[in-house]
């Protein structure tokens, strides 16, 4: 069973996709990859999210550039939490996908992360945290996910003395 649906509003942001389920493996967290869009296959949205209802998912994360409604429009149609990653598709360079992501009206959250690539794997890391509070295996993966960080800066600067 899949506890991470990511959904990516066109084929074109796929490898953003990718990033996030590789981050999610790594976290062990079991997760399955989409494309869907809010404005050219509404109808796949809304079978995706009620496939995730019915299948236990715990977090949905869905990728948009340009006006990324797709964060929004999942999030109204669920009470999962929803983590939106902005991509920088647009000539905007993802600023208009991070707000439209951001400014969701009261009473509908989504959360956001940063653009791009860093913001697939925060995206990812955000749903690991949110799974961890009742999954003891992700948040042992998510500490030793920590621990290799410092690590690898401890590494560099180890090797800046030299």
């Amino acid at each position: 069973m899949a506890l991470v649906y990511v959904i990516c509003g066109s084929k074109s942001d796929l490898e953003y996709g990718k990033e996030c389920i590789r981050m999610l493996d790594r976290l062990g967290v079991d997760s399955q990859i989409f494309v869907a869009s809010a404005h050219r296959s509404p109808e796949t949205v809304d079978e995706i999210v009620e496939k995730g209802e019915k299948e236990g998912v715990g977090v949905f994360i869905a990728l948009a550039g340009f006006a990324a409604h797709l964060p929004g429009v999942i999030a109204s149609k669920t009470i999962i939490p929803v983590i939106g990653v902005p991509i920088n598709s647009s000539p905007l360079l993802g600023i208009d996908a991070l707000l439209s992501i951001v400014q969701m009206p009261g009473g509908v959250p989504c959360a956001g992360v940063g653009i791009g690539k860093s913001g697939a794997q925060n995206g990812a890391i955000l749903a690991g945290e949110i799974l961890a509070l009742q999954d003891s295996k992700v948040r042992q993966k998510l500490q030793e996910l920590r621990l290799e960080q410092k690590e690898t800066i401890k590494k560099a600067n180890e090797e800046l003395i030299k």
